[in-house]
This record gives structure tokens, sequence and C-alpha cells, in this order.
């Protein structure tokens, strides 16, 4: 059996060349392969795997709820703990006006979601997203990502959608009394790790109270702990209407969530009723590992050190000839080079010497770096130096 060819022949792809690694295994910071091969993981699932690979945290929690019960009724009809008690886990992170919280499957699910929600609460269609934002890639999400190269092969998608570059005061006067709400990342990732400038996301804010619009902000991957604070907008004194979450909040398994008050998300519950619906979302055991994984970056002091290790990184790379910036926040980072082809050169470099970067959608030339949270120093430096040495040869 040639297992890449069954992979290829039977699994749906999404590049026409994957990278196809055959995976054996996966611990802490480490994934190995079928050869054997040891690789320094500075991707982390793409921001998912908080906590590492395998956290014994994570294990014992999915076991535990395993062993008490599984599915057992559509989302938000029985009262299940592990549901429960993610939900005040994640209310406790955050102001006291946003404590309802809807669990959903993914990230993507939960852009969906809080769409409908700012709709039906402000009774307004209007949408205005980010030129090269990204949401998630159903419909309703993609009609949101600000990247007609990835649209266009699926249009007609969502209409009443407008956009405005990201970080431009004067295009906030398209905000107006027709707007339902404005979805932005609170740092841009598939951009390039875009941070706000100049109170950007206050300025914002500001203008959708004035318009009666509604504010949501995406923090699917800046959330959860990866910039150093629990939510990347406290980086930025800015209080969203709507939160999305995802990626890093399951450490490792699948999950979303929007969040808003009560005021707001009670709308779903009438006229109609069943206004927003799942199956799965916060299946009780995904919602155990959520638990964990919030629990444990809340006791810890990950989100210090994610800081801490920014630090670091940063020492290694700027001022390097080839690295033109570096952009993000906590471990959440990305070198900008000089050339897609020389990014794509270094991250398969690496990759052949055992270090796991990635590319970011829609800028070329970024080399990702987001490592788990719980990666430890001597990690960070040896996959640095790693790194340092593919850049100078």
């Amino acid at each position: 059996m040639n297992t890449k060819s069954d992979f290829l022949q039977f699994q749906g792809q999404t590049t026409p060349h994957p990278l196809a690694i055959e995976i054996a295994s996966a611990k802490g910071s480490y994934i190995y392969d079928s050869s054997g091969k040891q690789y320094l993981d500075f991707v982390a699932g793409v921001s998912a795997n908080s906590l590492g690979h395998a956290p014994q945290v994570i294990t014992d929690a999915v076991t535990a709820q395993m062993q008490q019960y599984t599915h057992v009724m559509v989302y938000g009809e029985f009262i299940q703990q592990p549901q429960l008690g993610l939900c005040k886990a994640l209310a406790a992170t955050l102001p006291k006006t946003l404590s309802s919280v809807y669990l959903v499957n993914s990230g993507t699910e939960a852009t969906e979601g809080a769409l409908k929600l700012a709709k039906r609460f402000t009774g307004r269609s209007e949408i205005i997203a980010a030129k090269n934002a990204y949401h998630g890639n159903t419909q309703g999400a993609m009609s949101v990502c600000g990247a007609e190269a990835q649209n266009s092969a699926f249009r007609p998608l969502i209409p009443g959608i407008r956009f405005i570059p990201f970080n431009e005061e004067e295009a906030l006067s398209k905000i107006t009394k027709n707007t339902a709400a404005v979805i932005l990342e609170t740092i841009q990732g598939g951009a390039g790790f875009v941070t706000p400038k100049n109170d950007y996301l206050q300025k914002v804010k500001q203008r959708c109270q004035a318009m009666g619009a509604l504010l949501i902000l995406d923090e699917i991957q800046t959330g959860v702990g990866r910039t150093g604070r629990f939510w990347g907008f406290e980086h930025y004194a800015v209080e969203p209407d709507i939160i999305i979450t995802g990626k890093g909040l399951g450490g490792g398994m699948p999950i979303g969530a929007f969040i808003s008050s009560h005021e707001v998300m009670r709308c779903l519950q009438d006229n109609p009723k069943l206004g927003h619906i799942t199956t799965f979302g916060g299946h009780p055991v995904i919602a155990a590992a959520g638990l964990a994984t919030v629990n444990t970056i809340t006791d810890s002091d990950l989100m210090e050190q994610a800081l801490k290790k920014e630090a670091l990184i940063r020492s290694y790379f700027e001022g390097h000839p080839q690295v033109k910036e570096i952009r993000g926040k906590g471990l959440m980072l990305a070198l900008i080079l000089e050339s897609p082809e020389r990014a794509t050169d270094v991250i398969l470099r690496c990759l052949d010497r055992g270090l796991i970067l990635f590319w970011l959608l829609f800028e070329g030339r970024a080399v990702r770096i987001t490592p788990p949270l719980t990666l430890s120093e001597d990690e960070l430096k040896s996959g640095c130096e790693l790194l340092l040495e593919v850049l100078n040869s």
C-alpha cells in the first residue's frame, strides 16, 4: 500500500501540493512522522494546539467525560456541566456585559452565528468587513472575507457586504445607520498579522455606537492567551459587542463560540424560536477539553510567558537584513521577508531540517511563527537558531 497515493486519491485536498507528512505521533512541542523523524512545531496546528500536542490535562478531561456521557441532546436543551462550566469560565475572562456564550463546532460557525445575531438584533442587513480579512470558509463567513481572489469562484455570496481597508480611519464614514455590524479581526491573520494602529479599534467602536451598529471582533486566533492577554482586544482598550472565538479554545479539539450580552443574545430565542441551532455545538467531550484549556491558561503564567517569548523571538530576527518586518503580538508572529519565493524557500528548508513553519493566506512574504504557548525557552531558542541558520545560508 502506498499511503501517499491513497491520501491523494481518497482524501479531498485543499492545494495541488500538500506537504503530505505522514504523522505517527505528537507530544508536547514535537511531531513525529512514520519514519521516526522529529519535527519541532512552530505552528501549533495553525494556532489551535494552545497547550501543545496531547497535553495530559486535555487527555484527562476528555477521558473522564467520555466515561460519563458523550452527545445526549441538541445544544441548549439539557443542562450539561461541561458546557455550562466552559461558558462560565469564558464569561469570567470578560467584561460583565459579555456574559452570554453560545458554543458551536468551529470558528467559522461562530462567524455565521455572530452575523445572524447582529442582523437579528439590529433589524439591519448591511455588514462592513475589512479588506484581506479572514473569518472562515463557509459561504456566510467567506462573504465577509475581503480577498476577491478567493471569493470570486464561489459567487454569488451573501449580499449587503461592504469592505473597508483595515487601519484606515477615513473609511469609517462608510459605517452608517444602515449598518448592522462591523466585523474585524482584532489582529488581521491572513493579511499578515497586521495590528491595529492609532487607536483604530476604539475609533471603529465609537463610530458603531454613533450609528447604532454592533462591533464584532474576531478573536478566533488572537484569543485564549495567544497574544499575551486572554483576549487580543485587551491590548487595545476596546470592548466589542460580539466576540467570535475558536482555534486554541479546545486545546487541539474542534470548538468555537460567539459571545455577547444577554440583551443581544436572547433575540435568537424567539420570533422566530430556534433562531440559531446546532446538533453537536458544545459537545460535552469537546467542552470538557475547552474548560481544561481555559483553566490551565488562566491559572498559569502562560500569557506572561507568551510576551517574554515574543521578546526572545524578536531578539533573534529584528534587524536581520532579510527580515523586513516582524508583525503580530505574543506568540502570533510573522517574519516578513523580501519575497514570497524567499518565504517559501525558508519554510521548506526548515521543514526539511525538522522545524515546522507555515505560510499566511494573503501575505506571501510571511513566515508564520505560532508555536504552542507551552513551548519551553530551550525549544524556542533551538527553533530560532535553526531558522536563523537557514536565513543566513
